[in-house]
Order: structure tokens, then sequence, then C-alpha cells
């Protein structure tokens, strides 16, 4: 029998002082104040805004100044204010994999919690891409719990 591995589930999770309503919307309509696109983008320091258009069948993309647009994902789910989901497609060696983002009430703040699964399907060395993106992950929701409360 031919068995696929079986790759862990990448889950982290942070808790923001707002309200899930609010969390969500600077989770995705205000993606550029908080994303680390010096670190994690396609074009780097050049992007000026990160856009997740809001709705199912929607792309999530960085603009750079010069108006170039780098695909990374599209929404397959658009439930706000408590969870969306996205085909991550931000480059050709993670093609398969989702990303789940939920919000959830927490005291007087927000869960949110992601989980980034499908790792059985990327082609080559998914134990290291898995790994990358789980430092990845943390990194990046570390920047969208240390933004400001508008």
């Amino acid at each position: 029998m031919n068995h696929a591995a079986v790759i862990e589930i990448v889950r982290r999770s942070v808790t923001v002082d707002c309200a899930v309503e609010e969390a969500f919307r600077v989770f995705t309509a205000d993606a550029s104040s908080w994303w680390p696109v010096a670190s994690h983008s396609l074009n780097g320091d050049t992007v000026k805004e990160v856009v997740f258009e809001q709705r199912e069948g929607g792309e999530v993309y960085e603009l750079t100044e010069s108006g170039e647009k780098g695909h990374w994902a599209t929404v397959l789910a658009w439930e706000p204010p408590n969870r969306l989901v996205l085909a991550w497609e931000v480059s050709p060696s993670v093609i398969g994999t989702e990303v789940e983002v939920r919000f959830l009430p927490d005291d007087d703040g927000t869960r949110v919690e992601l989980e980034h699964r499908g790792w059985e399907h990327v082609a080559q060395d998914a134990p290291a891409k898995r790994d990358d993106y789980d430092a990845g992950w943390a990194y990046v929701l570390g920047q969208y719990a240390a933004r400001p409360a508008a």
C-alpha cells in the first residue's frame, strides 16, 4: 500500500484587543497596515498595498508602487466577521494548500486562529516548506497582534 505521508497542519493563534468585527476588518481590509511586506511578500519593500477582495472567488494580492500585482491566494470562503478560507498560491511550491482563519470572541478581545493545511499536496520537500510556514505565520500573526488599535 502506498500511503502519502501525513504532514502536520500549521496551527497558530493570537489574541487581539478588539471586537471580532474589527479583528476581521483589520486582518483583511486593513492588511496593508500590518503585513510585514519587507520580509513576507513577493516584491518586498516595493509593495504599497495588500488587497483582500471581499468575496468568494476573490483574490488576495500585493500591489507594488509601480502597479505590479503579485497573486497570493484565491478566497474559497468569505464569512465576515468569523471566518475566511484561502487557497494559498503565493508560490508554485505551495499550490494545493489552504489557509483558514477564524475570529472568535475571547473575553474582551478576539482570538484569531490560523490553520495552514494540505501539505500532502505539495510536490517537493513538503515537511521543510511546512516548517518554514510554521515560523512564518508565527511572525506574521505577531505583526498583526502588535498593530496598534485604531
